[in-house]
């Protein structure tokens, strides 16, 4: 995410940026600058100028030999890349069956000639975070369908029934009391890299969630209100709209707060 911005950093420059007219590596300083436009062609020079070389004097002396040489001893001679997953960057490619001018190179036009992404910037304290699309930390719907801990009041109910003077049911009780915070407690933000803090609950990495912290979060999203589909009230529009375009009406329950058709309510055998 970008800094938050303020009156000061939102101040145009205008900046000339020198061309490169043979390609370099760029500096971090001439970067941070924006002093040099890098050049459109990546570098074509070969990282390994060894390899080929016993190749290359063979084909340049002894044409036919090597001709017939290789035909014999290599797969697919001809391959554009030499079956390499990675062509060399002086490699041209060709692009197109008709015309064998149009060819592409590695790494054209190279990345830092293009223009910067725009990223959007907000202010200082801007809630919720825009890039945190993480849904489970507010999925309430399946929150006990697919829970490995299970409703918590659910299982206490349970625990009621039985005989509380047996040593695995005061064990499992015990670890309802408990909750999660014991058992799963994730990484506390050590990551490999280090301590990291920029996410205090620990759910913004896979790593790092914890049973507690998830429980916490969905408390804080369960739903006030029961769930109304957003079709109701508009049921005869709906049909009439597939009758006029003579459409199948798709296939769909009534739905009426504690009403339910008749024709719904009796057995068809």
């Amino acid at each position: 995410m970008s800094p938050p911005t303020n009156a000061a950093s939102k101040v145009v420059r205008a900046v000339t940026r020198k061309t490169l007219n043979t390609p370099r590596a760029v500096s971090i300083a001439e970067a941070k600058m924006d002093s040099v436009e890098p050049n459109r062609k990546s570098s074509d020079e070969t990282m390994m100028p060894w390899k080929g070389w016993f190749q290359s004097y063979m084909k340049e002396n002894f044409p036919i030999q090597f001709e017939k040489v290789r035909n014999v001893f290599l797969f697919l001679p001809d391959d554009t890349t030499d079956l390499q997953q990675q062509a060399p960057p002086n490699t041209k490619i060709p692009i197109s069956k008709d015309d064998p001018t149009l060819t592409h190179m590695y790494r054209y036009p190279s990345p830092g000639s293009q223009k910067a992404p725009r990223m959007p910037h907000f202010e200082e304290g801007f809630q919720p975070d825009p890039y945190d699309s993480g849904y489970f930390k507010r999925d309430t719907r399946r929150r006990n369908k697919f829970s490995e801990l299970g409703d918590t009041e659910v299982e206490k109910s349970k625990l009621q029934f039985m005989n509380p003077d047996d040593p695995a049911v005061q064990e499992e009780r015990q670890k309802v009391l408990e909750g999660p915070t014991e058992s799963s407690v994730g990484n506390k933000g050590v990551f490999a890299t280090g301590p990291s803090d920029f996410d205090p609950t620990g759910l913004r990495a896979t790593m790092s969630v914890s049973w507690g912290a998830l429980e916490k979060s969905l408390d804080s999203h369960m739903p006030n209100h029961m769930p109304t589909p957003v079709w109701v009230g508009k049921e005869k529009e709906i049909l009439e709209w597939h009758e006029k375009k003579d459409l199948p009406v798709p296939v769909g329950g009534y739905y009426q707060a504690l009403k339910v058709p008749t024709n719904r309510r009796i057995a068809r055998w």
